[in-house]
């Protein structure tokens, strides 16, 4: 098994509900560290540019303003296989097929509320990472 980095992004709407401590214990017990956080509110550039690949959906311009609504968490997060473990913590990304246990089928609101990002992919977390964090940022790998 390979150690991994991804970026998950706790979304306006969980920040806003104070479920950020929830969350993030989720990821601490399935083994996953965090190596770097950050708090902002994104601005609207920031919103379009982070979510470009999907400007051509209908949801975009919902999307945008839903990122922008309040702070997002971003966090790196760090482990063996961290991108498929990110992926099974968060669940389906529509709350009404997530399943019981994962943190959008316990928390998520609807698919455009839907509580948290992940990266899907070593490439798309690699960018997607660099995006909010410089490699100093990062702290380095437990030895």
């Amino acid at each position: 098994m390979a150690v991994e980095r991804t970026l998950s992004i706790i979304k306006p709407g969980a920040v806003a509900r104070n479920l950020i401590g929830k969350i993030i214990t989720r990821f601490e017990e399935e083994g996953l560290r965090i190596i770097a956080v950050r708090m902002i509110h994104l601005t609207e550039a920031q919103a379009k540019s982070f979510y470009a690949v999907h400007r051509e959906r209908p949801f975009f311009g919902e999307l945008v303003a839903y990122m922008m609504e309040s702070p997002i968490l971003a966090l790196v997060l760090e482990g063996e296989n961290a991108i498929a473990r990110n992926r099974e913590l968060m669940g389906a990304t529509d709350p009404s097929k997530a399943m019981p246990g994962t943190i959008r089928g316990d928390f998520a609101v609807s698919v455009t509320r839907n509580t948290v990002h992940g990266s899907d992919s070593t490439e798309t977390a690699a960018a997607e990472i660099a995006f909010f964090f410089s490699q100093a940022d990062l702290f380095p790998r437990a030895s």
